[in-house]
């Protein structure tokens, strides 16, 4: 990538009593199920079960009154490279700054592992905009980089990397990069 885009700044969530930001459990999964399924199919993709217990400790939840009412993950891509994903707020919750303090601990988290960079797919472009995040064409990786993921597994570095068989997965979606402070 020839242009990097501005550097992300460390947003503040606003302060929403009651919130509490924290660890995923294995015990908060047919939760995070529940919470993505009230998006999937439209703007995220369905999870099952065994892949979100396989990726538990990825996640992130958000907790208001004691309950969970929302979830992110942050999936390492590469030495330098994260991804926020699986961001979902319930929708009785939207609108409470729940998402913003997910993503803000997301932010911390790619800082505390030295990633310089952090990738996300999303239709929330204003949203992740207010983190940082800027839209980017193509993959932002060297050639030998992108050649080297390509011998992943998972869908969602696919998706990263735009391969074709998962085209219809990123439809309508905006590739957008953040780059950290620091990192």
């Amino acid at each position: 990538m020839s242009e990097h885009p501005p550097t992300a700044p460390e947003p503040v969530a606003p302060e929403q009593p009651g919130i509490v930001v924290r660890r995923a459990r294995t015990s908060d999964v047919p939760r995070i199920k529940e919470l993505i399924d009230e998006y999937a199919g439209r703007i995220l993709l369905e999870k099952n079960l065994v892949t979100l217990y396989e990726a538990v400790q990825e996640f992130w939840v958000a907790e208001f009154d004691g309950a969970v009412v929302g979830c992110g993950a942050l999936h390492v891509l590469w030495a330098d490279l994260g991804e926020v994903r699986t961001v979902a707020v319930s929708r009785a919750h939207n609108g409470r700054g729940i998402g913003h303090h997910l993503v803000s601990q997301l932010m911390r988290v790619a800082r505390d592992l030295q990633l310089s960079r952090v990738f996300v797919l999303t239709f929330e472009t204003s949203f992740f905009g207010r983190h940082g995040f800027v839209e980017i064409d193509g993959t932002p990786v060297t050639a030998e980089v992108y050649a080297e993921m390509c011998r992943s597994y998972d869908a969602g570095v696919a998706e990263f990397l735009d391969l074709s068989y998962v085209k219809p997965n990123t439809l309508g979606n905006t590739r957008m990069l953040a780059v950290l402070e620091g990192a």
